[in-house]
């Protein structure tokens, strides 16, 4: 079973949304009483902080119970991360649902919990939403959040897998700058035409700085959701398109283990200003977790592997050494003279890694 979240956005009418905006600002300054309750008293589980101010809450926020429930819930949480600091919470940040006190008619409506009472609230629904939500589960929590002036559900919806397949091959795959992605089949995913549009939002970026006013500051942040919302979509072509292709071939699919790839490179002294930039910007995580889930619902099996040397790494005799990539794009072997892309030699080596993985798998 795969876990999905979407987006669903919500049609209230001016009365409607004032109720559901008071209702988050009231559940938020709830969250932060309830914050300063449990900081104080230095109590951090869920129900011995509901026994301190359960009523109380309930009196001065004129919640229903339910949703202060689900306050206690939402602080206890983040101090499970961290207890040594006083969580604040913003007043526009989410409200956290459950099945009782949201529900929906059809999928195109939901009932909706408020410090006003229950509204009904249309929603927008596409055909994609369709394709999703229909004959599907919706399981667990649902936040309630507000962007730009405009309420949205978070669902999280129930898929069930496709049977997994017989995996008769292993599709490697090198993340990179210039090329976002190699696969060892040759195919590249270049970064060319996303790279040049962020050396122009980043000069627009700087303008906008530079200036200060609040309608700058405004743009900014419309700006930097544009700049997530395009490689986001990015990142679901890449993914789909890898996924079809190992559906194809009855492959696997090997990944680099990339965790805390991003504080090693800026701590390395041979990588320059912009290569930092274009390594924390880009989103290779998210593009990973794509292509895993992506890859779960149709059966493909997916290997993380170590990636260390395996850009110095020759594919086609093993020799190992620094001096084999010879530019960012071309690697020479100085022990075999193998010729090849970087990426493409690397995507070899990831994919001999992922056959060890398959192995290993095969013989347990």
């Amino acid at each position: 079973m795969v876990l999905l979240t979407t987006k669903i956005k919500l049609l209230p009418n001016m009365e409607q949304f004032k109720q559901l905006e008071d209702t988050m600002n009231s559940f938020n300054r709830a969250c932060n009483r309830i914050s300063k309750i449990s900081f104080e008293n230095k109590t951090y589980s869920k129900i011995k902080i509901q026994k301190i101010c359960y009523y109380d809450v309930r009196e001065e926020f004129k919640l229903p119970a339910q949703l202060v429930i689900r306050a206690i819930a939402k602080v206890a949480e983040t101090y499970k991360i961290n207890k040594k600091t006083f969580h604040e919470f913003r007043l526009d940040g989410a409200v956290i649902y459950d099945e009782r006190i949201l529900s929906f008619k059809g999928i195109e409506c939901a009932s909706i919990s408020t410090m006003y009472g229950r509204i009904n609230i249309p929603m927008q629904i596409s055909s994609y939403h369709k394709g999703i939500l229909e004959g599907k589960r919706i399981r667990g929590q649902a936040d309630l959040i507000l962007v730009d002036g405009t309420f949205y559900l978070l669902l999280v919806v129930e898929f069930p897998n496709d049977a997994p397949i017989k995996t008769e091959d292993v599709i490697g795959l090198d993340l990179g700058i210039v090329n976002i992605a190699t696969d060892s089949d040759g195919k590249a995913f270049s970064g060319a035409k996303i790279n040049n549009l962020r050396k122009r939002y980043a000069r627009i970026r700087a303008k906008l700085q530079a200036k200060q006013t609040k309608s700058a500051k405004r743009l900014l942040k419309k700006r930097r959701r544009k700049e997530q919302r395009m490689a986001k979509d990015i990142n679901h072509c890449i993914s789909k398109q890898i996924v079809d292709k190992a559906v194809r071939h009855s492959s696997a699919i090997a990944l680099e283990n990339l965790n805390g790839i991003a504080k090693k490179k800026q701590k390395s002294e041979t990588v320059i200003k912009s290569q930092r930039s274009k390594l924390s910007k880009w989103s290779f995580y998210q593009l990973q977790q794509f292509i895993k889930y992506k890859a779960e619902q149709r059966g493909v099996t997916v290997f993380f592997v170590d990636p260390q040397y395996t850009s110095q790494t020759c594919s086609c005799c093993g020799y190992v050494a620094k001096e084999n990539r010879k530019t960012q794009a071309k690697f020479e072997c100085v022990s075999c003279g193998y010729v090849a892309h970087a990426d493409y030699n690397a995507s070899l080596n990831i994919r001999e890694k992922g056959y060890c993985q398959l192995a290993e798998r095969r013989s347990a």
